[in-house]
C-alpha cells in the first residue's frame, strides 16, 4: 500500500525517549503554533486511565496529538471517539482485516476480542483557551502479560501476535495521522452525529449484556447505544441509565 501524504499544517515530532508523550506534548504546548503529533519510541513514565502504569517496550506505539480546541469541554471530550474511529481505520488500512477490529466503550480498540490499543485524553488551560493531549498507545509487537491486567479485564493482544504483521511506530503514525485528520475535519464541520454513527457501527457487544463499574458501584444491563453526549446507555430491569464514565466488563 502506498503511503498517504502527511496532513498539511500538522507537526510531526519523533522522540527517541520521553517520560510520557502526553506530558511532553502539554509541556511543549505554549511554544506551538498549530496541532502536532509527538511520537515516543520509548516511554519511561507512560500511563493509562486512572493513572495506571502503561508498559512501554521498544517497538510499540506511544503518541500524542496536541490540539487547541475551541469547543466547550464536554464537546472537546468527544474527540476520544474520533481517536477510536481513526485508530480502527488505521488498523484496517494496514491489515485489510475490517472484521477483526471493534471499538469498546469508552476508549479501547479490540483485535480479535482482545485489547490492542487505548486512548487517554488530558488537558490544560492556557489563558482563555485549552490545550488537549490525545494520547494513544498501541501494542504493535508486544502485549502486557495477562497477570498485569485487572481481573475481569480483556486480555491484551498485539498486532504482530494476532496478524503476523510487523509495523514500525513511524509507519503506524503516518497512517493514523491521516485517518485522524479526516475525522477531526468531520467533527469540526458536522459535529458529533457522524462520529456517533460510525462508532456504533463498529461497537463491541452492542445489544448484549455488559457490566459497567463506576467507583464502588457495578451495574449490569444491555448496552443499548451511546447518546449524543457519548454516554453509555445501559438498559436495566427498571430503567435505562446514561453513564458518562465507567469501566466496562464483558
Amino acid at each position: 500500500m502506498s503511503a498517504r501524504p502527511w496532513p498539511a499544517g500538522l507537526g510531526r515530532h519523533v522522540l527517541p525517549s520521553v517520560d510520557s508523550t502526553n506530558a511532553y506534548a502539554l509541556r511543549m504546548a505554549p511554544s506551538l503554533t498549530g496541532p502536532a503529533w509527538f511520537l515516543g519510541l520509548t516511554q519511561t513514565a507512560g500511563k493509562g486511565r486512572r493513572a495506571r502504569v502503561w508498559i512501554s517496550p521498544l517497538g510499540n506505539f506511544y503518541a500524542t496529538l496536541l490540539l487547541q480546541p475551541t469547543e466547550p469541554p464536554e464537546q472537546v471530550a468527544l474527540r476520544s471517539f474520533a481517536a477510536a474511529i481513526a485508530l480502527r481505520d488505521a488498523f484496517v488500512a494496514l491489515t485489510g482485516l475490517p472484521q477483526a477490529f471493534a471499538l469498546k466503550w469508552p476508549n479501547d480498540v479490540l483485535l480479535n476480542g482482545g485489547k490492542v490499543a487505548g486512548i487517554l485524553l488530558e488537558s490544560t488551560r492556557a489563558g482563555q483557551g485549552m490545550h488537549l493531549a490525545v494520547g494513544i498507545g498501541v501494542n504493535l509487537i508486544a502485549a502486557p502479560e495477562t497477570h498485569l491486567v485487572e481481573p475481569g479485564a480483556l486480555a491484551p493482544v498485539s498486532l504482530l501476535g494476532e496478524t503476523g504483521l510487523r509495523v514500525t511506530p513511524e509507519a503506524f503514525l503516518d497512517t493514523l495521522a491521516t485517518s485522524f485528520a479526516h475525522w477531526e475535519a468531520v467533527f469540526q464541520r458536522d459535529g458529533f452525529a457522524p462520529l456517533r454513527a460510525e462508532w456504533l457501527a463498529h461497537a463491541a457487544r452492542l445489544g448484549e449484556v455488559i457490566r459497567a463499574r463506576t467507583g464502588d458501584q457495578t451495574r449490569e444491563g444491555v448496552f443499548e447505544t451511546i447518546d449524543g453526549a457519548g454516554n453509555l446507555m445501559l438498559r436495566m430491569a427498571r430503567e435505562t441509565v446514561a453513564i458518562p464514565a465507567a469501566e466496562v466488563f464483558f
